[in-house]
């Protein structure tokens, strides 16, 4: 085994070590109906009256943003609706928020689909910036992620907010949260960072709720990470705007991104959002320098189909590249689907099949412990290179980035 892999048990016994304090021995933070701060004889989260007016009180001010004060009119006004040199005039100040593909429109008090940002004396404000709700060290593999630092311990954060409205969400409960739900000291990026050294992860991961709603924070927690060598990896569902994804790209290591299904209509009915930003992303992080997988979760009846299973993994292929690893992970009753079954296996299987007929040379089964398809097989010799047991390595046949059996060359960051 290489170095960075950790065995189930010294995993378990790293991660419990310090359950008792993440931060200097603070409280491990689990979900909105378990309010705790992470910095032991720090001054109460927030003080006696209405929380969202104190939240709005210490809120930072936002990145990517315009307002109708600006010479930006194109920014909320449709291409073609103004006249030649034409500015409007408007009876109240209007914020658009440029972060996520929504592009949401507020007025003074108004907030965002995500409930993280709000519009404060004229600007954009972050209510999340400083606020983990969630703070785990998981194993790598439970992002998921398996063609990076295989065995990985990654500190994983998380705040409120999310602009989707998935109703097959598994982390409802922190994604669908205000950030007024929750009690909470801010934690500098810096302290992040040296807790994530502290817990011995290499990885800083921002996960479980959609990270791009706290940009400002995942940015300065990556650039704080750097020079502690820590590695920065998000887990997102890819619906942000460029230049914001850009700025994050510049910092990060790792993206894995969801591609919840390939239709427009399951989209719009199902997320209450669109396809077409998400492809838009997965191609844009393909090109960058960060190193991507993608998922998808496959529900019974909602994107399962063969046709549908078909174009998502030739689209995947043909635009994020054939060595770029795909997963399709079974779907567990919760949420807005509880009448839903869990996927079954063989829908799993027949999803990983149709993608290795697209030209996927790295495709797997994901919630299903013990399986086959957890495995990273050398597409030359056919050969299991890492294996797995669900979200734990148990073996490594890789020397150098290469198949030990064959010395063929396996895209990833192995070290």
């Amino acid at each position: 085994m290489s170095r960075s892999t950790l065995s189930r048990r010294d995993f378990l016994l790293r991660t419990c070590a310090g359950c008792a304090g993440l931060l200097a021995g603070g409280t491990l933070l689990a979900g909105p109906e378990r309010f705790a701060r992470l910095l032991p004889g720090a001054a109460p989260a927030l003080a006696a009256g209405d929380p969202l007016d104190e939240l709005i009180r210490r809120a930072p001010r936002a990145r990517y943003w315009s307002a109708s004060t600006s010479a930006e009119c194109g920014d909320c006004h449709a291409k073609g609706t103004l006249a030649a040199g034409a500015k409007p005039a408007h009876e109240r100040l209007v914020v658009r928020c440029r972060l996520c593909a929504r592009g949401c429109t507020m007025a003074e008090g108004e907030r965002g689909m995500c409930r993280a940002r709000i519009v404060a004396n004229g600007e954009l404000k972050s209510l999340v910036y400083g606020r983990p709700m969630a703070v785990h060290v998981d194993p790598i593999e439970k992002k998921p992620f398996f063609h990076f630092l295989p065995g990985a311990a990654a500190y994983s954060i998380a705040t409120s907010g999310c602009p989707l409205r998935c109703k097959f969400c598994q982390n409802w409960e922190i994604s669908q949260a205000r950030p007024e739900d929750y009690a909470q000291a801010p934690v500098p990026p810096a302290d992040l960072a040296r807790a994530a050294v502290a817990r011995e992860a290499p990885v800083i991961a921002f996960t479980y709720n959609e990270p791009t709603v706290f940009t400002e924070y995942l940015t300065d927690v990556a650039r704080a990470g750097k020079p502690l060598g820590r590695r920065a990896a998000l887990v997102s569902c890819g619906y942000m705007n460029p230049e914001p994804l850009a700025e994050m790209c510049s910092v990060l290591d790792a993206v894995k991104i969801d591609l919840k299904g390939f239709s427009e209509p399951f989209y719009r009915d199902v997320c209450g959002a669109e396809l077409k930003p998400v492809l838009r992303s997965i191609g844009q992080v393909a090109r960058s320098r960060a190193h991507l997988e993608i998922v998808n979760l496959v529900v019974p009846t909602l994107n399962d189909s063969p046709p549908m299973l078909t174009e998502l993994s030739k689209w995947v292929a043909g635009e994020a590249g054939p060595d770029v690893p795909l997963h399709f992970t079974r779907f567990h009753p919760d949420y807005q689907l509880p009448n839903l079954p869990p996927t079954p296996v063989a829908t799993l299987e027949r999803a990983r099949d149709i993608a290795l007929k697209q030209g996927l040379r790295y495709v797997y089964v994901g919630n299903v412990p013990g399986h086959p398809g957890n495995h990273t097989w050398c597409p030359k010799c056919g050969k299991a290179v890492v294996e797995r047991d669900g979200m734990f390595v148990t073996g490594m046949h890789l020397k150098d980035g290469r198949c030990g059996f064959c010395n063929q060359p396996i895209p990833g960051v192995w070290s």
